[in-house]
């Protein structure tokens, strides 16, 4: 498994600024993702290198977004502020995670402003409501040259991210190396007043290393 991408939840009407924020910080441009119609949610994303991306989402003013757990977790992590909402993890095949979980994943999309329609299946993120720390899984049902990381990549990456939770639970949840749970990203383990992703490390063109909470 490896890190797919990191997700920054924002209300509706911060959205413009932030990814006009982030993208000034970073020194990249983000595009637009488009909306998930399921979930009643939009985002933007900056393509990094290494096959991850940044995204900043949003919930919109639509029905799906108090229905879908997606949509919930994005509108409840906007009200308390905003911020970090979570880190991705993608596999290959999904469905030894729906075995060990005891639930099947919900299929997910959306269509880009050039018409592509994106597809994946996704599982999780009921565990990530009730703890931050945890990532929810991918798998990509797309197109593997469609993949949001490919579309035009700054000359940015994700080197490190900053985590507090419990490791033991994190261990247990991705079946795995809890030191070393996603390839080529690094984990700091940081102490919090409540677990989830603390902040997020990128080193960008100029070699400058920008920490984002």
């Amino acid at each position: 498994m490896r890190l797919d991408h990191v997700s920054y939840a924002v209300s509706h009407n911060e959205l413009v600024d932030t990814v006009q924020r982030l993208g000034q910080q970073l020194g990249g441009s983000f595009e637009d993702g488009g909306r998930h119609p399921r979930f009643g949610t939009r985002n933007f994303i900056l393509p990094l290198e290494g096959g991850v991306y940044l995204e900043v989402v949003a919930a919109l003013d639509h029905p799906a977004s108090d229905k879908a757990p997606f949509g919930q977790a994005v509108r409840a992590r906007a009200e308390d502020g905003g911020g970090w909402l979570g880190w991705v993890v993608a596999v290959d095949d999904i469905t030894p995670i729906e075995q060990r979980v005891g639930r099947e994943s919900v299929d997910g999309h959306r269509v880009r402003p050039d018409g592509y329609d994106l597809t994946w299946k996704q599982l999780g993120i009921t565990e990530l409501r009730e703890d931050p720390s945890l990532p929810f899984f991918i798998q990509w049902t797309s197109d593997a040259a469609q993949h949001p990381s490919m579309a035009h990549p700054a000359h940015v990456s994700a080197v490190s991210c900053e985590l507090a939770g419990d490791k033991d639970r994190i261990r247990a949840w991705l079946g795995g190396s809890v030191d070393t749970p996603i390839d080529g990203t690094d984990v700091q383990w940081v102490d919090a007043e409540e677990p989830g992703l603390v902040a997020v490390h990128f080193k960008t063109a100029s070699g400058e290393i920008v920490r984002i909470d």
